[in-house]
């Protein structure tokens, strides 16, 4: 299984802006290894850092694309669903009853929602209020996003297990079609090994490792 290692930071030392400028991301290591196993056209970089403190777990994407397709039409799993966006799933072992699920697009709007392994997606679920944190930015050629999650409520979700976090981390690149319809593009940090696309099993996750201080 892949792993990443989180480092620890002071508490409250790191302030997110959605530009994933501070200092303190220096600090954090680059994880870039993601590959798009069904899907043999190249694939935009895409840089992923997470730090953490006693009280929250912070993570920044980094996706270089000159061409974000964003869904305006409201804000509604669908018009999300159907837009450009990053995504972290979390779960608590391989049976993924239940998993949690958080997908953000660069205008900083979340789907958030719990599943299990049916495939049945509670998207009246949310995560814990003011427990989630999520800001955005778009520039010409890539978009960041940045977020924190308290290390509470992971914490009361189970999710949290000797210092490790049993993650997926994901990436949904869309285009519009000449006939308008929608064209999807899926990528992940590790490869699940399945037929077909598919986030939504235990063999896409790997683990983030919670450094001590």
């Amino acid at each position: 299984m892949k792993s990443y290692n989180v480092k620890f930071i002071k508490e409250d030392s790191l302030v997110i802006n959605g530009k994933g400028d501070h200092i303190l991301w220096g600090k954090a290591e680059v994880l870039s290894d993601f590959v798009s196993a069904w899907d043999r056209r190249p694939n935009s970089r895409i840089e992923f850092r997470s730090l953490w403190d006693s009280k929250k777990l912070f993570f920044y994407f980094k996706v270089y694309d000159s061409q974000v397709l964003i869904n305006k039409e409201d804000d509604s799993v669908q018009s999300i669903g159907n837009s450009d966006r990053v995504e972290l799933f979390f779960k608590m072992n391989d049976s993924l009853n239940p998993y949690y699920c958080i997908e953000i697009d660069p205008t900083s709007r979340i789907l958030d929602f719990r599943a299990n392994a049916k495939r049945k997606f509670e998207f009246d679920w949310n995560w814990p209020k003011n427990e989630l944190v999520v800001k955005s930015n778009i520039k010409c050629n890539y978009f960041t996003v940045e977020g924190s999650i308290t290390i509470n409520s992971l914490e009361e979700l189970g999710l949290i297990k000797n210092y490790k976090i049993e993650t997926g981390i994901f990436r949904a690149k869309y285009s519009k079609t000449e006939n308008c319809n929608y064209e999807s593009t899926w990528i992940s940090w590790v490869n699940p090994n399945t037929q077909y696309p598919n986030f939504h099993t235990s063999s896409s996750f790997g683990v983030l490792n919670l450094l001590d201080q």
